[in-house]
């Protein structure tokens, strides 16, 4: 055990990857369990460590990569400084950036260890932690149209919006409540969102919405593609164009959504926001503003309205007008 060790440490620091590959694919098959896990530890404790130098390079190993796989697959309880986790994050990033493998990130970032309760803990996340995660892993699937994989992660960071008490807060009511009790200025400071947590509510309902698109859930879909197009009640972090595609995707929706009446209520929402005429200034959303006031007004859409509108749509959208 001591010899591997050794051999390991010795292996990182002069990126001697076949040493490395031979240690974790036969060499450690003579070591007890606990052993393993040990090792294991100590080969990503000191890749860790040795970041600037072992890593990115590594990543780009097929060797290494497998021993990464190897050595995650058998760690103790507790990696010192919860390395396992660093390692996992920063491979995550370079998967994503570098080779804009999404997928392979999404699933490497999703066996993060995250401790709940345990504060004392190298593994304990805050709610916000946690949330960032799986609404980082429901992102990655979506680049690669796993939609499934992705409507499983942003349900895990829903409910962790939904038990911490999470929500926006107007940036007119900031200050509401001053002179309240200790009890509820606690409660109050909870609640309040700061400009990371914002980003990151407001990440969620985006991831949330596409999921409910690209399943074809367009009523509910526009619901949440308008609460986003209203982000400037809560935050001034978002660019207005970027709000107004969120209105333009809510008409969208809208639109294709089965006749009903919440269909009506939503179709009257939008037709009722004051930005709605400048959504003809956007190529993709030319036609929405003509096509959903004669919808809500019972009006008769023109041919030609109702072709430029059917144009902007994306594939999954298309196959409803069919």
């Amino acid at each position: 055990m001591e010899a591997l060790t050794k051999t390991v440490t010795i292996a990182i620091a002069t990126s001697d990857y076949p040493a490395l590959s031979l240690v974790f694919t036969s060499q450690w098959q003579s070591l007890g369990q606990g052993e393993q896990r040990t090792l294991a530890a100590h080969f990503i404790k000191s890749a860790v460590a040795a970041y600037s130098t072992f890593f990115p390079a590594a990543f780009q190993s097929p060797t290494i990569l497998s021993v990464i796989t190897a050595t995650l697959a058998h760690l103790p309880p507790i990696v010192e400084g919860a390395a396992d986790n660093t390692l996992r994050q920063l491979l995550f990033k370079y998967k994503v950036n570098e080779e804009e493998d999404y997928s392979t990130a999404a699933r490497i970032l999703s066996g993060v260890r995250m401790e709940t309760t345990d504060t004392s803990s190298v593994y304990y996340m805050s709610p916000i932690e946690r949330c960032d995660v799986f609404v980082k892993v429901a992102e990655c699937y979506l680049e690669e149209d796993l939609t499934v994989e992705a409507e499983g992660a942003v349900t895990k960071a829903g409910t962790i919006i939904e038990n911490s008490g999470i929500t926006f807060v107007k940036n007119d009511d900031d200050d509401e409540n001053n002179n309240d009790d200790d009890d509820d200025g606690n409660n109050n400071k909870k609640n309040k969102t700061d400009e990371q947590t914002m980003t990151l509510l407001l990440r969620y309902k985006s991831t949330y919405a596409r999921i409910l698109d690209a399943n074809r859930k367009f009523l509910p879909a526009a619901t949440k593609y308008h609460d986003l197009s209203t982000a400037y009640l809560y935050t001034d972090a978002i660019e207005e164009d970027d709000l107004l595609v969120m209105l333009g995707k809510a008409i969208t929706c809208a639109i294709l959504s089965p006749n009903s009446a919440q269909r009506q209520r939503v179709l009257g929402l939008v037709y009722k926001d004051e930005r709605l005429q400048q959504l003809d200034s956007i190529p993709q959303f030319q036609s929405h503003s003509s096509v959903l006031t004669k919808m809500y007004l019972n009006r008769i859409v023109q041919k030609q309205e109702l072709e430029q509108f059917e144009s902007s749509l994306a594939d999954h959208q298309k196959a409803i007008m069919a």
